[in-house]
């Protein structure tokens, strides 16, 4: 599924609550692959539905709530400098330098990881700290974490 601005500007301002359709929704967990996953229809691997117990009488599509299992599922990913400038939408995260291995497409289910969904220059994803969907600039997502270890990677959509 190709993201759209219409779309996402949908999205911002709600919490995970009133995005998930299988009642997912602990603040206390982190809900940025959660979002990109119900976004994008993305349900592979573990779901929110998977957590809640499985189908329901009213339950909604299962997204998926892991941000390394979103990575692997990247047809190509790099670093966000060397991301084509051609590109005007992909995923994108942020995470330490080191728990990313880009030859096997391969992440670190480390506490510090975020998802977000680049299009035309904004990243939407679901502040963990606000408990809402908005949108920032790479800049701006680029201090996600603090740094030195801090690092921006793209993934081409899946």
């Amino acid at each position: 599924m190709l993201p759209n601005q219409l779309l996402l500007n949908t999205y911002l301002g709600r919490a995970i609550g009133e995005i998930c359709p299988n009642h997912y929704a602990n603040d206390a967990d982190n809900h940025s692959a959660h979002f990109v996953s119900h976004a994008m229809g993305y349900g592979w691997g573990v779901t929110c539905l998977t957590l809640r117990g499985g189908p329901r009488r009213g339950s909604g599509f299962g997204a998926n709530i892991r941000v390394p299992e979103i990575l692997t599922h990247c047809p190509t990913v790099g670093t966000w400098a060397s991301k084509p400038v051609t590109m005007m939408s992909c995923l994108v995260f942020v995470t330490g330098v080191s728990s990313v291995d880009l030859s096997n497409k391969m992440m670190d289910n480390v506490p510090q990881k975020h998802v977000g969904i680049y299009l035309s220059g904004l990243i939407y994803h679901y502040s963990n700290a606000q408990h809402r969907v908005i949108y920032e600039t790479a800049e701006q997502f680029s201090h996600y974490y603090p740094a030195p270890d801090n690092a921006m990677f793209y993934g081409s959509l899946p």
